[in-house]
Parts: structure tokens; C-alpha cells; sequence
């Protein structure tokens, strides 16, 4: 039993785990009351104690970009678009989310 509560502790998060994930996190702050519960319903087969970790792991991400321990991806602009927040990565258009993200 022991062994199985390790491997969901340690789930990979998927591109759509990870999307919904973020969206919750921008609805629900930090003064949301059982906020890691209600995030985890939202990205769904996650426990609060992941999404928690999750969300650290974020933070600290966040931390090494902002010191500058990581390199920031050559961004293009997307010139075609309309939008001043677009960007072009890979080829694929993303919004810049975490601009509103409250740590």
C-alpha cells in the first residue's frame, strides 16, 4: 500500500493537467479557504498535497527565472496579431498567464 500512495504522489502532470491547474490557480488565491482541495477536484485524479507541490515547484521555478538562474527562451513577437500579448513559441500561440498570476 505504501508503494502506491508514493507513485500518485509522484503523477506526472500532464499539458492539460498542468493548463487547468493554472487556470484554478488564477480563480482561486490564497485566501481561498481549502484552496489546494478545491484545485485538485478542478484538475481532477490529483490529491490536495500534490496540487500543493505543484504549486511549489512553480514558485520556485519562478524564483530561479526571476535571479536569473534560467535563461529566457528567444521570444518572437507575433507581428501578424492584433494582440500586444501574444507570442510566438515554437510555433504555437501562447498567452502570457502568469503576468496575472498572484504568488
Amino acid at each position: 500500500m505504501e508503494s502506491d500512495q508514493r507513485s500518485s504522489s509522484t503523477t506526472t502532470w500532464t499539458a492539460m493537467k498542468n493548463k487547468l491547474f493554472e487556470d484554478a490557480l488564477a480563480i482561486y488565491d490564497k485566501d481561498t479557504p481549502e484552496r489546494w482541495h478545491i484545485i485538485a477536484k478542478i484538475v481532477g485524479d490529483t490529491s490536495a498535497e500534490e496540487v500543493k507541490r505543484q504549486y511549489e515547484i512553480l514558485v520556485d521555478d519562478i524564483k530561479n527565472i526571476e535571479s536569473d538562474r534560467v535563461p529566457l527562451p528567444d521570444y518572437q513577437k507575433n507581428e501578424s496579431s492584433s494582440h500586444g500579448n501574444n507570442i510566438i513559441i515554437n510555433g504555437d500561440q501562447t498567452e502570457q498567464r502568469l503576468k496575472h498570476l498572484r504568488l
